[in-house]
């Protein structure tokens, strides 16, 4: 609806107009009546109405005053005078401020003024429109400059540069002079990029958002920064500079850096961080620094949130990561199986402190979580921790959409705690919660020997009844499920680690490697030796 003013300081005129006029029907609001012309202006510099009616003849500040004032403010105003006034030298003034009709007071008529105010209206109305097309004329081409420019940097860094020359025209074409300057390449990227993208509900969306900021940003800048676009989550941004002025052009680059990071932050809610590359004097190195910037995958998923960093090579930790996959996954069932929800972020902090003191690949750490996860997953499983349903091409393509590791910490946080919240749903509707509890006790317990009569001790239940229970609700001996738990971590163990039979035989709380070895084969149908040749073959 458009707001409508009435200033008038004669009472009853107000009273007459403002119950006279079906406003709402019009789609209009009376947003105010006032008797003054400075009351009306202090109103309307918190609610400026759309369409003024006002007398002139007023104490304090007269109609063609408050015209004057509101038109400064709001140029498209649309405004009535209602008055006693016939003079000439009146209409003048009116006149002057581009007032659409004059009104005297001796002839009005309500419905002469509802004809004015649905005139105001339609122009109104006509003027949203044009406006409305021309900002949608004005984003296409926003937009086709935008995919220009990206169109353009991906060839610098896809293509060999035949012609220097041209490079230079139509680098100067998307106002990036380079002719006798150096530059400096910077990569920027969204942290948490998944996270962002589900709050704007798409990428276009969400590239349409930062677009607009950082060109507001760029723009206010006296020495500016040239933005290209490459895809959503990163972008490129060139710091032309004359390399004889005696400045340090990364000190100047991170002032440019951090005031994109600020607005960003203030206006999105989203955080950005910076790599700065090597100063390039010719396209190509230009083009070389691109692309090392955008491959330099292990700084990236490294980096502190909200960063601006120069680009560094890292070291590849040279441990084997899956030699320390056992103890992380005992570590995280164990937690999960007490349900100690507040282990999580300990929990987490610990493995996520070590993977980053280390510097392992991306590509690995995101493996070994997964495969932690999965392999937890089906552990857990078999306890009646998760229900069939469980997502697991989800988790996969979640974790392998994470790019740094805070990110990964904080999904990991959350992906726990969650489980941990429907594990205590499932508890707490199991019918035989005895039997749960006695298989939690088991894989608690895998370590020592473990007895029908120890567990029915520890539940509180007769021995012969608690035997009658387990068998009829999982279909098994409670025995034949202790010696399946024992065999499944004794794999594990094989698998993971490089401890000999005999030390694993103890791990598991068997006194007789005969006993053990004779049992393993039973169960998975080779000894433990030839089950670990098997893996290594």
């Amino acid at each position: 609806m458009y707001k409508v003013m009435l200033v008038d300081d004669d009472y009853p005129v107000l009273e007459f107009l403002s119950a006279s006029i079906p406003w709402e029907h019009y789609g209009l609001e009376l947003a105010g009546t006032y008797e003054n012309g400075a009351v009306a202006l202090e109103q309307a510099e918190s609610s400026m109405p759309d369409i003024l009616i006002t007398d002139i003849g007023m104490p304090k500040m007269n109609g063609l005053e408050l015209i004057g004032q509101l038109k400064e403010r709001k140029p498209n105003l649309r405004v009535a005078i209602l008055s006693c006034h016939n003079e000439f030298h009146y209409a003048q003034q009116a006149l002057r401020l581009n007032v659409q009709d004059y009104v005297l007071k001796d002839t009005l008529n309500p419905a002469d003024l509802e004809k004015l105010l649905l005139q105001f209206k339609e122009s109104l109305d006509q003027e949203d429109r044009v406006q409305s097309h021309q900002h949608q004329l004005q984003h296409m081409v926003d937009r086709n400059k935008e995919l220009m420019k990206e169109k353009f940097i991906r060839k610098t860094m896809q293509e060999p540069i035949l012609d220097r020359h041209n490079w230079l025209s139509e680098a100067s074409a998307f106002h990036l002079e380079l002719e006798g300057r150096a530059c400096l390449p910077i990569l920027g990227f969204i942290d948490r990029y998944r996270l962002a993208k589900q709050r704007f509900m798409s990428d276009d969306i969400l590239r349409f958002a930062i677009y607009n900021v950082i060109s507001e940003i760029i723009g206010q800048e006296a020495s500016p920064v040239v933005h290209f676009a490459y895809g959503t989550k990163e972008s490129f941004y060139l710091f032309p500079f004359q390399p004889t002025l005696k400045i340090n052009p990364y000190d100047k680059a991170v002032e440019r850096m951090r005031e994109i990071q600020q607005a960003v932050r203030k206006y999105l809610k989203i955080s950005m961080s910076f790599i700065i590359g090597e100063v390039c004097h010719q396209p190509e190195e230009i083009k070389a620094s691109l692309n090392g910037l955008l491959s330099a995958g292990i700084q990236r998923f490294y980096v502190e949130e909200g960063s601006i960093t120069k680009q560094r090579a890292y070291m590849e930790g040279n441990m084997d990561l899956f030699s320390w996959y056992d103890q992380a996954s005992t570590e995280f069932r164990e937690m999960m199986i007490e349900k100690k929800t507040d282990q999580i972020v300990p929990t987490v902090k610990h493995w996520i402190d070590f993977l980053k003191e280390h510097t392992f690949p991306p590509e690995k750490v995101k493996d070994w979580v997964l495969k932690l996860l999965l392999d937890l997953k089906l552990k857990l499983q078999s306890l009646q921790y998760f229900r069939s349903t469980y997502a697991v091409d989800i988790l996969h393509k979640e974790i392998l959409e994470i790019d740094s590791l805070v990110e990964l910490e904080h999904w990991l946080v959350e992906h726990f705690q969650s489980v941990m919240t429907l594990a205590g749903e499932i508890w707490e509707q199991s019918k035989r919660s005895e039997v749960v509890e006695a298989c939690h006790y088991v894989s608690l317990h895998l370590d020592k020997r473990i007895s029908l009569e120890e567990v029915a001790d520890h539940l509180f239940l007769n021995s012969s009844y608690f035997s009658r229970l387990f068998k009829k609700e999982t279909g098994e001996t409670f025995i034949e499920y202790v010696t399946r738990m024992k065999m499944n971590r004794a794999k594990e163990l094989l698998d993971q680690t490089s401890h000999p039979v005999g030390k694993i035989c103890e791990m598991l709380g068997y006194d007789n490697q005969s006993y053990f070895i004779k049992i393993f084969k039973s169960s998975v149908g080779v000894t433990p030796v030839e089950y670990r040749g098997q893996k290594t073959s």
